[in-house]
């Protein structure tokens, strides 16, 4: 991520996925699909891309004591009692990699919903530089407002579909380390899946807890997927999470694909890994039937 983010403006051009789409193109593309200019990916469009065809997808806002949360939700047309997964984002936000994950969720008979968690402090999608976005947004957005949002997610789902005895979360890179807080948080969630999300951390006021200090709060099962080779989580605090889960008794399970970099589920960044990808997500469907349905 930190090389994709840090890449010159000849490195940039040497990405630009054709010769018909000149770099201006290429930036529009990637803004108007909700793509941080910092991100730079491989291709101006993700690997992935599913339909919306059977599905009801669109945008929703949720009023909240400090103004409108936004969202994207998809599931199965006509759905109604449907299991219900949170989205949580990466740190660019609710763009189209993300969209994408909720439509294929939904493919699968999910309603899923990816709130805006950011909307208070900023849209990275409007950041031209990665250390902005977290100087300026990211390290400004605390774990109680985050939990409170995704409450008001869960309580907004069964007027939209959902069934509020089948609540489940995943989320990736930051929200991936969002689903470890809100499995300790929600006694009512059912399942969760972490793609690489940090464990372990400084505590600060925003932030007082990270994961490995929340173990024993756990109300759900969480499945962790990690790359062996990022260089953000050491694979030191993957080994120290499994030991944790299995010292309070909590159900969980830790993957972690040797020669994978961090995101390498993002489909629109040079870190994707299709096969590691393919396995994480089929270990989240069978994680998610197993405890959901």
């Amino acid at each position: 991520m930190t090389q994709a983010a840090k890449a010159t403006s000849a490195e940039f051009d040497s990405l630009l996925p054709s010769a018909q789409l000149d770099r201006r193109a290429f930036i529009t593309t990637l803004t108007a699909a909700g793509f941080a200019l910092a991100v730079q990916p491989v291709q101006a469009s993700t690997v992935i891309n599913t339909d919306s065809a059977g599905l009801d997808t669109g945008n929703a806002a949720i009023k909240t004591a400090s103004g409108e949360l936004p969202l994207y939700f998809a599931r199965p047309a006509g759905g109604k009692n449907l299991p219900t997964v949170l989205v949580v984002q990466e740190i660019f936000g609710v763009h189209e990699h993300i969209r994408d994950i909720c439509r294929r969720l939904a493919k699968l008979g999910y309603l899923a919903i990816a709130p805006e968690l950011y909307f208070r402090q900023g849209d990275p999608t409007k950041m031209d530089n990665i250390g902005a976005i977290l100087q300026d947004i990211v390290s400004k957005v605390p774990d109680a407002q985050v939990m409170g949002d995704l409450d008001a997610c869960a309580a907004w789902a069964p007027e939209h579909g959902g069934d509020p005895a089948r609540l489940a979360i995943t989320g990736f890179c930051w929200g991936g380390r969002i689903v470890w807080l809100y499995a300790a948080h929600n006694p009512k969630l059912r399942a969760a899946v972490a793609w690489y999300g940090r464990i372990d951390g400084a505590p600060s006021e925003l932030m007082p807890k990270h994961p490995i200090d929340l173990v024993d709060s756990l109300h759900a099962p969480v499945l962790g997927l990690y790359g062996g080779k990022d260089q953000g989580i050491p694979v030191a605090d993957v080994d120290a999470m499994r030991e944790a889960l299995k010292k309070a008794g909590k159900v969980g399970e830790l993957v972690v694909y040797p020669d994978a970099p961090h995101a390498f589920n993002a489909d629109y960044r040079p870190s994707y890994r299709p096969t590691e990808a393919a396995d994480g997500w089929k270990r989240m469907q069978d994680w998610l039937k197993r405890y959901m349905m």
